[in-house]
């Protein structure tokens, strides 16, 4: 099986959130406990395993360290980064995903918008995340808790307490938890983010492409236009364009290639 290691939403190495992309040659899957073992003996934020088809389309599946994810942004951005071509389609958990991959080697991903609504304050956040939320969103499919803070800054000094947090996703049953601010003046992005899943095996995941199909429409509602950039405050850190286009959002992002090898045994 060959595996690349490719750091997605970033244009330089060691930087962006790191995905693996296992190719298959087979005709179908191998045992979910055999890709999940992979996944976690690589031991990187997500793993993608990649099934072509007979009609041109591919299989997609993700595994982080402990389970089987049911969207994920950045792996699928590290797939087609690895695949290349203007029309890509994913059978995925989450549905079918597009994407599209320019001979600049940018990428443009196709997913479903998520739809969010206010919701009443949630039982320990605030003290879960040291901050007061000014206020509080859920996304619908996944199930995404989204905090909104006062600045750019707040949400980049943000130290959780990842215990507590992992007991709010498990309690409301929450995929993740991210936090968003408007971008400080003068910035080149247009919104911020850091998104946390400690009960999934994830503190911090240092780039969210997935969590911005809720992010987009809540700060395209805000900011008043369909195209906005937005940076995710991570160490690692990374770079999220986004643009509505109906019940869809459109992700774009660049990425690197850093490991290229064969699994042994």
């Amino acid at each position: 099986m060959r595996i690349r290691i490719v750091d997605a939403f970033t244009d330089r190495p060691f930087a962006g959130n790191p995905a693996a992309v296992c190719l298959l040659d087979g005709d179908d899957w191998p045992d979910a406990e055999r890709m999940q073992a992979i996944a976690t003996e690589l031991g990187l934020p997500m793993t993608a395993f990649v099934l072509p088809r007979a009609d041109g389309s591919y299989g997609l599946r993700w595994f982080n360290v402990q389970i089987e994810e049911r969207l994920c942004g950045h792996a699928t951005l590290a797939t087609a980064f690895v695949l290349g071509g203007d029309a890509l389609r994913f059978d995925t958990l989450g549905g079918e995903l597009r994407a599209s991959v320019r001979e600049d080697g940018s990428v443009t991903l196709d997913f479903p918008r998520a739809d969010i609504s206010p919701r009443e304050p949630v039982d320990g956040l605030a003290d879960a995340l040291g901050a007061e939320p000014i206020d509080v969103f859920e996304s619908a499919a996944p199930r995404d808790l989204i905090a909104l803070l006062d600045a750019e800054a707040t949400v980049a000094t943000l130290a959780p307490d990842l215990d507590a947090i992992a007991a709010i996703q498990r309690r409301d049953a929450i995929r993740l938890v991210a936090v968003t601010a408007p971008a400080a003046p003068g910035a080149e992005h247009d919104f911020v983010s850091r998104v946390f899943s400690p009960a999934d095996g994830i503190p911090e995941d240092p780039v969210t492409g997935s969590a911005h199909c809720a992010l987009a429409p809540l700060w395209s509602a805000r900011l008043g236009r369909d195209a906005l950039v937005g940076r995710q405050l991570s160490a690692r850190g990374g770079t999220v364009r986004t643009e509505l286009a109906g019940d869809r959002v459109l992700l774009g992002g660049r990425a690197v290639q850093v490991l290229d090898g064969e699994l042994a045994g």
